[in-house]
């Protein structure tokens, strides 16, 4: 397949992906909804427009919706309720800065030509803010639902299939490629809109059914579950070796990780493990946070679901006490016209 890239491949002008990485730095950002409900399955979302502009006027990095289609009782919480580009779509209105993620989209789930264009349209809303990321969904159930019985064991293909249809779709013009699972372009049609920078930010999440190889030579980054600190040394030393070996010596695709988390009213109380996160008073989290900062870890997205306080008050505790320690990155001087782009 031979197409042509509509700006340069790089998203050293992307706004959302410059204020959340940057090598050898930590950010901080949550996993929506902004709410603790530790014995429901789903949240009342009351109060979230508040919430989410609290979280980004006091600086954090990011926001990401997940992509629970259906309620499954065997899987736990529904996230935030919403459809995730739907509801991405209402925070590119209600907030300014912070980036704006999928985490995930279930690519395998949807057409890759919807999600383009939902993707591609936030990003223009939000003004370069969305972070794309993707994967292959991990629920059996879901599935049968959607009519993909069949495809279940072969998700891995279909990941992969749709993930390419997607980079297609929002880099090139009017493009000329076939996919097997969903249909193909011959030169006549085109998306739009495009990414509002040029290409959307893309990350992987879990193992999506991929090798760690295609993972760094693919993606910009790699969005994993949380591990105990004593296991997380050697993952994020094989992502960035793995990057190294795709991309070369200064290449670099940041390591985001999110965990469940509980701020204990103490400061000072120690770090306890909790399903899948942690409970610690804001002390405690710093270290940690250090600590895992100088193992490569780029993005922390706190799930606030198990927290036993409101989340406004843990959001400003945070805000005044740990995010000075692990700022968001200020935007860079982004180009807003195409012929900056081009140049």
């Amino acid at each position: 397949m031979v197409t042509s890239r509509r700006f340069p491949d790089s998203l050293t002008v992307h706004p959302g992906y410059q204020r959340v990485f940057q090598k050898d730095k930590l950010t901080l950002g949550f996993i929506l909804p902004l709410e603790a409900y530790p014995d429901e399955p789903a949240p009342t979302m009351a109060d979230h427009a508040e919430t989410t502009r609290l979280a980004d006027n006091l600086g954090f990095g990011a926001l990401w919706a997940r992509d629970v289609a259906l309620y499954d009782p065997m899987f736990g919480d529904v996230g935030q309720i919403y459809d995730p580009f739907t509801y991405l779509g209402f925070l590119a209105a209600n907030t300014q800065k912070i980036a704006l993620g999928t985490g995930s989209a279930v690519i395998t789930l949807r057409h890759p030509i919807h999600v383009a264009k939902a993707a591609s349209s936030i990003d223009q809303l939000s003004n370069g803010r969305l972070l794309l990321g993707i994967a292959s969904g991990d629920r059996p159930v879901e599935y049968p639902a959607f009519g993909l019985e069949a495809d279940y064991e072969s998700r891995g293909e279909r990941f992969r299939e749709a993930f390419a249809e997607i980079r297609t779709l929002t880099e090139d013009h009017f493009p000329r490629a076939s996919f097997e699972r969903f249909g193909s372009f011959d030169g006549r049609t085109d998306l739009i809109p495009k990414p509002r920078f040029g290409r959307l930010p893309a990350f992987v999440t879990g193992s999506s059914r991929q090798d760690l190889t295609w993972i760094a030579t693919n993606s910009d980054g790699w969005f994993y579950y949380y591990v105990p600190v004593q296991r997380l040394a050697p993952l994020t030393s094989a992502w960035h070796d793995a990057v190294r070996a795709a991309h070369g010596d200064d290449a670099f695709r940041p390591f985001i990780q999110g965990l469940f988390f509980d701020l204990d009213e103490d400061p000072n109380a120690p770090l306890v493990p909790i399903h899948s996160g942690m409970r610690a008073g804001r002390n405690a989290l710093i270290g940690y946070l250090e600590r895992v900062c100088k193992m490569g870890v780029n993005h922390i997205a706190f799930n606030m679901k198990a927290s036993r306080r409101p989340v406004s008050d843990v959001l400003r505790e945070l805000g005044e006490y740990v995010l000075p320690h692990f700022p968001s990155h200020e935007q860079m001087n982004a180009p807003t016209t195409q012929t900056e782009l081009s140049a």
